[in-house]
């Protein structure tokens, strides 16, 4: 390989050409030199000599020569050195990482000045304290800053004028001989130069020897300049791409987390912009509205929704105009159905766009729906009962089959009464007695069926009041109701005295509204209803009568005898009935 090539390849690798020749040359004339003082030695005795000048000649060409070769040698020296900053300046601008330009800095500034070690330090900010930032060895070993002492004194004197500072003898140096750093820790050779970019100072670069005394000449110094100046401008770029990479992280990150509130915000949000385009469609709006978002986006408002437009027309202009928040509930019609919405417009608080508006949407379709089903609940439950099922779905009121319990109370004798009263009289009377039958069934959370007169029906265990004791409930409530009679008489008159027979049978009922779109009803169809009706009207005055299948229910909490029904309508498989005797005791 020729010592071109070599030389190609690695810039620091001294080239040998010149200094061959020069070194050939060299010896060419010692041996001239040894030639002549042989000739003078073999004519000194035949009383000839040499031109008086010939051997001082030759030795003036040695001294010659050896000066050429110092002075070559140096410039071979100074030429690596440029070649070396050159590929190293590019080296340091091909990245954008600031670390690892600041490591090829430090490391091309120990090798190209031959220093023991070296560091930088930058300011945080323009006009901002210097900041320690990295420190290198000779073996391109990382140094912690508590083991490189430094001089506090050159690195404020470059870095507040602005120039070097070289000094091949720092301990005899007069400018530094009181600074205990430099005396203390026998620093010698120190070299600083600032870093800059556009005459501003950013850092400054900083190495010393602490053995040797004039390692860093003139050359040296120059050089440093040189290379420092592309250095800070590779600093400066490596920084600012990555404050750059910082704010678009930051900006990302804001994004995302707004992106994540739009998606997580349950109503549906709408942005539009002073011409009514769409600039955000979020999740939400997208099921309230059935539209896509890649549909709705950059399109108008009365393209992508063309009845919500209509509707808001005068509201848009009149939140642009004023700056008024506006709730609407709108219906509106979506693919052949009427929803509800409740709409509110705000005007959007971005400079960049001060017509703006952000509509939030929430569909009430299924609450409207729910409350009008929850106000018919309300006219057979007790308020407390109604609380509990507003999280229950009310589908159920379209029908269901399911076991229940059936309390069927009559006021006995009541036709009699009846008839020797005044209307107004026997109607506040008659409320009395049904208030306290409603008040039991409440008591144990049965629905109130229906009044039939003088007489009320209770049912347990419906899909509006789900309950595993059903059977226990329904003869609480009735016991309940008894004894709640029985306390209303101590304030009637003994002629207003009545009392309710009961009958309660457990069995299969279908259950839900029933009747037409102005009135409905909830109700309890089949024949657990009617067999309920049938042991009431076989109890006496104040009696209680159950069926077989409810007494396997409360067979364990309540005493009763067997009684054979006097009134069976046919029913062959009513043959046996039971009358409440009291509670057991547990």
């Amino acid at each position: 390989m020729s010592d071109t090539a070599t030389n190609n390849m690695n810039p620091l690798k001294p080239t040998q050409s010149g200094q061959e020749q020069l070194r050939q040359l060299k010896q060419e004339v010692a041996k001239l030199d040894d030639l002549l003082r042989v000739q003078q030695s073999t004519l000194r005795p035949y009383a000839v000599g040499l031109p008086a000048d010939a051997l001082r000649k030759a030795s003036g060409m040695t001294s010659k020569m050896e000066s050429l070769t110092l002075d070559l040698l140096n410039r071979q020296i100074e030429l690596r050195q440029l070649r070396a900053l050159a590929q190293t300046t590019a080296l340091i601008n091909s990245t954008l990482d600031t670390d690892e330009v600041l490591t090829q800095v430090m490391d091309t500034v120990i090798q190209l000045t031959g220093a023991e070690r070296g560091y930088i330090m930058l300011r945080d900010q323009p006009g901002g304290q210097m900041e320690f930032r990295i420190a290198r060895g000779i073996d391109q070993e990382q140094l912690q800053r508590e083991d490189f002492i430094i001089s506090n004194t050159i690195i404020n004197e470059v870095a507040n004028t602005g120039q070097p500072v070289l000094t091949d003898n720092a301990r005899s140096d007069p400018r530094y001989q009181q600074q205990e750093s430099i005396v203390g820790y026998q620093l010698r050779s120190i070299l600083a130069v600032p870093l800059k970019v556009q005459s501003e100072v950013i850092g400054v670069v900083y190495c010393d020897n602490r053995a040797l005394t004039a390692l860093f000449k003139d050359s040296e110094l120059n050089m440093l300049k040189a290379f420092a100046d592309q250095a800070a401008v590779a600093i400066q770029n490596a920084r600012l791409f990555e404050a750059t990479r910082a704010q678009l992280a930051q900006i990302s990150a804001a994004r995302a987390l707004m992106d994540n509130i739009f998606t997580s915000i349950a109503s549906g949000l709408i942005t539009l912009d002073g011409e009514n385009i769409i600039t955000l469609f979020n999740p939400a709006a997208e099921a309230i509205t059935r539209v896509g978002s890649e549909r709705a986006i950059d399109m108008y408002l009365h393209e992508v929704l063309p009845g919500l437009a209509e509707l808001l027309a005068d509201q848009l202009e009149r939140v642009r105009a004023s700056g008024d928040v506006i709730a609407l509930e709108l219906e509106i019609a979506l693919r052949d159905q009427i929803r509800v919405w409740n709409v509110h417009l705000s005007p959007l608080r971005d400079p960049a766009d001060a017509r703006g508006i952000a509509l939030v949407l929430d569909d009430l379709t299924e609450q409207k729906e729910r409350e009008s089903q929850l106000a018919q609940v309300q006219r057979y439950l007790p308020s407390a009962l109604v609380e509990n099922m507003r999280s229950t779905d009310l589908s159920v009121l379209a029908g269901q089959e399911r076991e229940i319990t059936v309390l069927f109370a009559d006021v006995r004798g009541f036709t009699s009464f009846s008839e020797l009263l005044e209307p107004e009289e026997l109607m506040q009377i008659i409320n009395e007695y049904l208030s306290v039958a409603s008040d039991a069934i409440n008591l144990y959370e049965g629905v109130v069926d229906k009044y039939l007169g003088d007489a009320v029906t209770g049912l347990f265990n419906t899909q509006l009041n789900p309950q595993g004791d059903h059977a226990v409930r329904a003869v609480r409530a009735a016991l309940s109701m008894v004894y709640d009679v029985l306390a209303l008489h101590e304030i009637m008159p003994e002629d207003s005295r009545l009392f309710y027979g009961i009958g309660i049978h457990t069995g299969m009922a279908t259950l839900g509204n029933v009747g037409g779109e102005e009135r409905q009803e909830f109700a309890a169809i089949g024949d657990a209803v009617e067999l309920s009706k049938l042991l009431q009207e076989n109890a006496g005055r104040g009696e209680i009568i159950i069926s077989e299948a409810t007494l396997q229910y409360v067979k364990d909490d309540f005493e009763f005898e067997a009684l054979t029904p006097h009134k069976t309508k046919g029913r062959t498989d009513f043959t046996v009935m039971y009358r409440l005797t009291g509670r057991k005791k547990k």
